[in-house]
């Protein structure tokens, strides 16, 4: 099996990079390890979904301490962005600098701000992000307003918002991916953080990336085929072919241009799985960076209880305060991003408080309004990504930033005291839930120090590319899915002007150069 380009992984930066290049004359082939996610009941039950993990890897990983753990990790067709909560957020424009911390320094990325408004726009055009400008007052400058306005609140929202309001915060409407309003399919279900979408009404990367490439031409998919490892020619300088497992046995897919998009951790083993004699330490590792500086953010659910009132709200995430997000007058380093849960089940609640009685736990899950503490874990080089002689990935997570965190989580719960909330209970997500995963092949302007380019491509190789968040160099604090399309965006329109350059230069004219996504 040959393409002019192979993708290894049809999430968002990988699906990004396929619209980029469909229609365009090239012929294009997607590499998913998982199927299509069924359209079922189950997608909507939180027994199945929290209570069974029906939808969870079976896979195990070992963490630092050698302790083997089931993670959360889903592999389907578009990738997380099946079970992500629909937050679609542009990092601040500070961001993108070097930033100081309580616990150290976020590094500067090797592209601005400015660099990336233009794909931001586009990521936004293409996920339908529902949202409302000049609310947030982090928000980095933009061209225009958000194509749809934001998704109203259901009352219980809309009075916190006001009673935030009150005590001097700014909350804005969180901007999201989903197909609500005027004509649209989202039908508020009560099961869209962390839940597939049996109606297809959640923006994910297969819905909005990838179907309208494979619908443009050029652009293939292949489903239930694992990548294994990336063969190079003798010089060790171009990726030659990808060794793929399949149900039906072994595959070598060749081509002229590789993209890896498999997620920061997975990518990062196949970067080390794939090493040989001329790259001893695994491919694109001169620098000695890949599977290190591994981030996740830290994060804490925040129950405000009121036993007087049933929180029957089924979408509430239309809230997001970043007042705290540079600490600004509340303190002096940046604490993070606020912003509500998906309505909180007992299925949930079950998983992390297994010994609690199942009928408390539906009686919080009742009358709760949850919410969602996310702070910057900074990059550590001690944290990483290895896989073991015996094949096993080990995830060494040492967390950073904690202290503020914490801090953080206590100032919300003040909040929401205040807000009239007489009882506020918060749970921090552990190592196993690597939802926000990034940093393990970052990019930079230094081969000495990153493994990638400022366009994700690998300084050893002259035909590979990373485009997932792994390419992050700090995590930030918001979400990273509308980055990892911006930049895919970006790197997709790089790639599709080489090809036009390679063609042209060879006297192959077939080859048009596309159009923009």
């Amino acid at each position: 099996m040959h393409a002019d380009v192979v993708i290894i992984g049809s999430g968002v930066g990988g699906s990004a990079i396929a619209l980029q290049l469909a229609g365009t004359g090239a012929s294009v082939i997607v590499i998913e390890r998982g199927d299509n996610l069924p359209r079922e009941l189950q997608n909507w039950d939180a027994e199945a979904v929290f209570g069974q993990l029906r939808y969870r890897t079976r896979d195990t990983w070992l963490n630092g301490a050698g302790e083997r753990y089931r993670p959360g990790q889903y592999y389907f067709v578009g990738g997380h962005t099946k079970f992500f909560g629909a937050a679609m957020f542009r990092l601040r424009e500070a961001d993108f600098e070097e930033l100081a911390h309580e616990e150290g320094v976020s590094p500067a990325w090797p592209v601005a701000y400015r660099d990336l408004e233009k794909y931001y726009d586009l990521a936004e055009e293409l996920f339908g992000v529902r949202g409302s400008a000049g609310q947030d007052p982090t928000e980095p400058p933009r061209s225009a307003n958000y194509r749809h306005g934001p998704i109203p609140d259901e009352p219980v929202i809309g009075q916190l918002r006001e009673k935030l309001r009150q005590q001097g915060l700014h909350p804005f409407f969180m901007p999201a991916s989903v197909n609500f309003g005027d004509g649209g399919t989202c039908v508020r279900c009560g099961t869209c953080d962390a839940f597939p979408c049996r109606i297809d009404a959640k923006g994910d990367a297969e819905m909005c990336l990838l179907r309208p490439a494979l619908k443009q031409g050029g652009v293939s998919l292949l489903t239930g085929a694992r990548a294994t490892r990336l063969v190079t020619d003798p010089t060790g300088r171009r990726i030659s072919s990808l060794e793929v497992q399949t149900r039906d046995g072994s595959l070598t897919v060749t081509g002229d241009t590789f993209v890896l998009s498999a997620g920061a951790i997975n990518s990062a083993v196949l970067l080390l799985a794939s090493a040989n004699d001329k790259f001893p330490n695994g491919l694109a590792n001169t620098s000695g960076a890949v599977g290190r500086y591994y981030m996740n953010h830290n994060c804490t659910a925040i129950l405000a209880i009121d036993p007087r009132t049933v929180n029957d709200t089924r979408f509430p995430k239309t809230l997001s305060v970043n007042d705290f997000y540079f600490g600004g007058v509340h303190d002096r380093w940046p604490l993070g991003n606020l912003q509500m849960l998906g309505k909180i089940r007992e299925p949930m609640l079950r998983g992390a408080l297994p010994y609690v009685p199942r009928k408390l736990l539906e009686y919080v899950s009742r009358h709760s309004v949850d919410l969602y503490a996310m702070s910057e874990d900074l990059p550590s080089a001690d944290s990483r990504v290895e896989l073991t002689s015996s094949g096993d990935i080990r995830l060494t997570w040492n967390r950073t930033n904690l202290k503020p965190h914490e801090r953080f989580v206590r100032k919300v719960k003040r909040l929401l005291k205040d807000a009239g909330y007489p009882l506020v209970v918060s749970r921090r997500f552990g190592e196993d839930t690597p939802s926000h995963q990034c940093g393990t092949v970052r990019f930079g302007n230094d081969a000495g120090a990153a493994p990638l380019d400022p366009f994700c491509k690998a300084y050893d190789h002259q035909n590979l590319y990373v485009v997932d968040a792994s390419f992050f160099p700090s995590s930030a604090a918001v979400n990273p899915a509308l980055t990892v399309a911006a930049q895919a965006l970006r790197v997709g329109e790089h790639l599709r002007s080489e090809l036009t350059r390679s063609r042209t230069a060879s006297g192959d004219h077939a080859f048009d150069g596309g159009r923009h996504a």
